[in-house]
């Protein structure tokens, strides 16, 4: 369930689809999930992603192979 709206709304709705017996810290993670897919969805459609090649490169430098 990939939620897009208001913040408000968007958390209405996945209370609703979480179990009733869903802690605190499973609502917390399904918010924190919902944030993130929503950050990455932007920056794709702003062209912002980075390909595996490029990937791959920051990677071999950050761990100095």
């Amino acid at each position: 369930m990939i939620l897009m709206g208001r913040p408000k709304e968007e958390v209405q709705r996945l209370l609703e689809a979480l179990p009733d017996e869903a802690s605190f810290e499973d609502i917390h993670y399904h918010i924190y999930v919902q944030q993130a897919i929503r950050r990455g969805r932007e920056a794709a459609q702003r062209g912002e992603l980075l390909d595996q090649e490029d990937v791959e490169e920051r990677m071999s430098k950050w761990l100095g192979e």
